[in-house]
């Protein structure tokens, strides 16, 4: 049984019974097939009659008496996907067994495979009815298009004849999935992109349990209508009317213009409030004078000039305490600029605006990168204006999760996305083919690929750039999904999020180990830096000739290995032991837990030994910074012949390696190294090593350091 909703208000059951499907199958194709359709509505196979009637027992009394009943009804397909067929071929004018033939004729064999020959008929005749009905100017704002978007996705999910209902429901109301939606969403660039329509779809079903309701469905398409019409409104209004003419741009959000919502400008030391305006290649700010605003900055994200756009703090008299403002800096600018979004609780207004302002300048970055030109620049252009458009929509849906801005925007999530630099790289190849290749494109749009960003947007009314016109020369007619196989970009897309997850998962094993307080970290670090411990103590008992027999053998076999010029196959050696050693340890390991570190946990701390051990930890970083500061003052001073006597004797030991390098084998320098390191504290070399040690420190300590001088800042120049 399959149970879907016709319409918010409305509930619908289709019932298939197996010995119905089985003598279906059995009767032959043409008079009998009507004969054999009425016979199912006649004996109940189709049952509508929970709810109040829909369209959808319209549809069926229709299909029942109508004369072409026979070639409107598809033996592969479930009732729910002949349904959807049938619509669609009344879009096209056509019948649905012609839609049929069409499909035969243009798919290849891989394609109408029987295994998934049904669903990949179903997604034949939606891109072609979608190609058509996006041709109509206003198609998004229609209801019975809406309406027919999601029903083709739940036919997608049961698209076969012997297909399993659909089970998973919400409240009783049929919703569809993750894989339908990514599916079918895409194929209609304005509601979705192949880049984060995952995302999207996550954060319309948050509050229904994974599973996309019609309600929610069409609330976000109402968000969509009125983000365009904004969009419409505002670029033809007088808001920079001279930048916009002569530089084509468009005008995507506004903000500022609100007394009690102000946008605050930071350049050094002033402030002033104003309206802050986000274009396709720009953003303005106009400074809000007593009565009118003030001719506008403009901080252009269309050129390449080093710009830099990051979250920033505010507050008072110069202190960083409000976490609610935006950074930007440019090559252009003689000094930085921040733009602060003041709110009462939150900074989730920043957050908007910072997503929507990198996504305009990473789309031109990428299009600056890969040298996109003429009809793909302004695709790839509309691509990042739409999936902000979708962005404003979401933001008018209720979600008990908060909207990440960044996973609804394609250029800021391959920027985030492992693998993403590859998804561009793709999604640029794919650009530059179809400028190439645009007119054969175009006139194999509308059968096995959706439409593309550019040729949809010039049907809801919009002219952008200097490319777009509403000539076939100009338009790049198909999309990025295609019936019955994934594009290149869709492979990208899911490589690059199976690698998200596992570092999503690494990270989750990260947080879970992370403990408070210094002195349980440090135990903790003491813990997992034992094995080394141990094996430095061991090497330092080995050069300091605790044990002769050992530190002599030892001092022997490497002294050989060196000689011999083994050095290489030692190391290799090492890294093959490793290596077994990990595959050995893999190999015990399947099944089994993974071992924990037992760390035993420091007596706990009052607030006063806390306070105390952090002053003792700054006192010990600011000696070592000390220490520091004295080592480079002494070498200024050796290199720079302060001190001749002191030059002389380094530039004399400074000659002297530098012949042994020039003029002595490597294996010798090495072993000479070696030895000089390792026999040290022998018996026969103890003392004089003691003796040149003692020497050396004194030599060092006799070395003064070059002076410094301290110059304190002006008052005006530390207020600035």
């Amino acid at each position: 049984m399959c149970r879907f909703q016709a319409s918010p208000y409305a509930k619908v059951e289709i019932f298939m019974r197996p010995d119905k499907i089985v003598r279906r199958k059995q009767m032959a194709v043409g008079g009998k097939t009507r004969n054999m359709f009425e016979g199912l509505v006649k004996e109940g196979s189709f049952k509508w009659l929970l709810g109040k009637k829909s369209y959808f027992d319209e549809e069926l009394e229709e299909m029942e008496h109508s004369p072409s009943a026979g070639r409107n009804f598809i033996r592969e397909l479930s009732p729910v996907a002949n349904l959807v067929v049938r619509r669609c071929s009344k879009i096209l004018k056509t019948s649905s067994i012609d839609l049929q033939e069409s499909f035969n004729q243009e798919a290849s064999d891989s394609i109408k495979h029987p295994s998934r020959y049904a669903r990949h008929l179903l997604e034949y005749c939606c891109f072609k009815a979608l190609f058509l009905t996006t041709q109509m100017t206003g198609h998004l704002f229609d209801k019975t298009f809406r309406r027919l978007t999601f029903d083709m996705m739940l036919a997608w999910e049961v698209p076969a004849a012997d297909s399993q209902p659909l089970t998973s429901k919400v409240d009783e109301e049929v919703s569809v999935g993750l894989e339908a939606f990514c599916r079918i969403a895409p194929s209609i660039p304005i509601i979705a992109d192949v880049i984060i329509s995952e995302n999207l779809f996550e954060a319309l079903s948050s509050s229904t349990d994974g599973r996309l309701q019609f309600p929610i469905y069409d609330k976000y398409l109402s968000g969509l209508e009125r983000a365009i019409r904004k969009m419409k409104s505002s670029s033809e209004s007088s808001l920079l009317a001279a930048v916009r003419f002569s530089r084509e741009e468009k005008i995507l959000e506004v903000d500022g213009t609100v007394t009690t919502q102000p946008v605050l400008e930071h350049v050094g030391i002033s402030t002033w409030p104003g309206r802050l305006i986000l274009t396709d290649h720009a953003l303005h700010f106009e400074a809000l004078r007593v009565v009118s605003y003030d001719k506008p900055k403009r901080y252009d994200l269309s050129e390449d000039l080093k710009q830099v756009v990051k979250p920033e703090l505010t507050g008072p008299w110069g202190t960083r305490l409000f976490d609610k403002a935006v950074f930007y800096s440019s090559s252009s600018l003689s000094e930085p600029v921040i733009l602060e979004f003041p709110e009462l609780k939150g900074h989730a207004r920043r957050d908007y605006w910072l997503a929507i302002i990198q996504e305009i300048l990473y789309v031109h970055k990428f299009i600056s990168k890969y040298g996109i030109k003429g009809v793909a620049r302004d695709e790839v252009l509309w691509k990042a204006v739409l999936g902000i458009l979708r962005l404003q929509a979401i933001q008018d849906i209720s979600s008990p999760i908060p909207v990440q801005n960044d996973a609804l925007l394609m250029f800021n999530l391959c920027d985030q996305l492992p693998g993403g630099d590859l998804v561009l790289e793709t999604l640029a190849n794919m650009a530059n083919r179809r400028e190439s290749d645009r007119e054969n494109d175009f006139k194999d749009g509308g059968g096995m690929r959706s439409i593309s960003a550019l040729d949809m947007v010039s049907n809801l009314g919009f002219v952008f750039g200097t490319s777009s016109n509403n000539s076939n020369e100009s338009r790049i007619a198909v999309g990025e999904i295609s019936v019955g196989e994934m594009t290149e970009l869709e492979i990208a897309i899911k490589e690059s999020k199976n690698n998200h997850k596992k570092v999503i998962s690494a990270q989750a094993t990260v947080d879970g180990v992370k403990v408070d307080g210094i002195d349980t970290n440090l135990a903790v670090m003491k813990e997992l830096l034992f094995p080394i411990n141990e094996l430095w103590k061991s090497l330092q008992a080995l050069a300091y000739w605790d044990d002769l027999r050992k530190s002599s053998g030892f001092c022997l076999f490497f002294s050989y290995i060196i000689y011999r010029n083994w050095l290489g196959y030692a190391a290799s050696l090492m890294l093959m032991l490793f290596a077994v050693f990990m595959i050995i340890t893999r190999w015990f390991s399947q099944g089994r837990s993974v071992p924990e570190v037992k760390v035993i946990a420091p007596p706990p701390m009052n607030t006063m030994e806390q306070l105390l051990a952090v002053q003792n930890a700054v006192s010990q970083a600011e000696q070592f910074i000390q220490d520091g500061n004295v080592i480079l003052l002494k070498l200024r001073g050796l290199l720079l012949s302060i001190f001749p006597q002191a030059t002389e004797k380094l530039a004399f030991c400074l000659l002297s390696a530098a012949l042994i390098l020039a003029f002595m084998p490597y294996k010798y320098i090495v072993l000479l190294l070696f030895l000089e390191i390792f026999t040290r504290y022998s018996p026969l070399r103890k003392t004089s090593t003691e003796r040149l040690t003692r020497r050396l420190k004194e030599w060092w300590f006799s070395v003064p350091a070059a002076p410094v001088t301290i110059e304190r800042d002006k008052e005006e120049k530390k207020k600035k």
